[in-house]
């Protein structure tokens, strides 16, 4: 797998990352998505159920540790897990209300986390850095060049794994009267479309899902599960 420097290091000048997240320093990104989820997370005091995702614990446990990057990580629950497990992690997300959520969490369990405030596409990671690309329920916008699929792919260094999780027949829904429309967001089917010879596709498909008891999603009862490894 990839030799590279620590990924904090290589990260693109000005680009916020830092192992305790603090509140104002940058944000790289659209700032509407942020402001968004920014305002889901603080209308309630916990979004998500504090604990990893089912298929996220199954899908890593053959896995030797090493650099990881969790996009989307919300309130840090799979980030705080995979380091108690020996990952590097580098946790990003456009909430800065989650990740100060996150970044205590991470103090309390008294492991290290490199945050990242920054939309995907926006934060200029170093490429082919890391050993696993995890994201879980990630609500990635569509863009006419497949920017953020394809960032999703950059990021994974030869012999490393993508593992995208998402909940099952969303991206077959109607568009909803809260204004979600499923042909706005990138969907798991999108990302293995992109797949080439590079790659080879060593999960793919709908299983029921492994859910955290209580925290927003808990009803949906089954995930699609792509999880590719990068050849080289």
């Amino acid at each position: 797998m990839g030799d590279v420097g620590p990924v904090s290091d290589d990260i693109a000048a000005g680009s916020p990352a830092s192992d305790t997240f603090l509140p104002g320093e940058g944000y790289l990104g659209d700032p509407a998505v942020r402001a968004e989820w920014d305002n889901r997370y603080a209308d309630r005091q916990q979004l998500w159920s504090g604990r990893p995702n089912g298929a996220l614990v199954a899908e890593v446990a053959g896995l030797t540790p090493g650099r990881v990057l969790d996009v989307g990580c919300g309130e840090g629950a799979d980030a705080v897990w995979l380091a108690r497990g020996g990952w590097d992690v580098t946790a990003l997300e456009v909430s800065g209300v989650a990740l100060e959520r996150a970044a205590g969490h991470a103090r309390d369990a008294g492991v290290s986390v490199r945050w990242v405030h920054a939309a995907l596409t926006e934060a200029a990671l170093p490429p082919a850095s890391f050993d696993l690309v995890s994201a879980q329920y990630p609500a990635l916008l569509r863009t006419p060049d497949a920017a953020a699929e394809r960032a999703l792919l950059a990021a994974v260094a030869p012999g490393g794994v993508l593992l995208l999780v998402h909940h099952a027949g969303m991206d077959t829904r109607h568009t909803h009267d809260s204004g979600f429309d499923p042909a706005d967001y990138v969907w798991p089917s999108m990302v293995a479309a992109l797949l080439t010879d590079d790659w080879k596709v060593e999960v793919n498909e709908q299983r029921p899902r492994v859910a955290p008891d209580g925290g927003a999603g808990a009803h949906h009862t089954d995930d699609v599960v792509l999880r590719a490894r990068r050849l080289r």
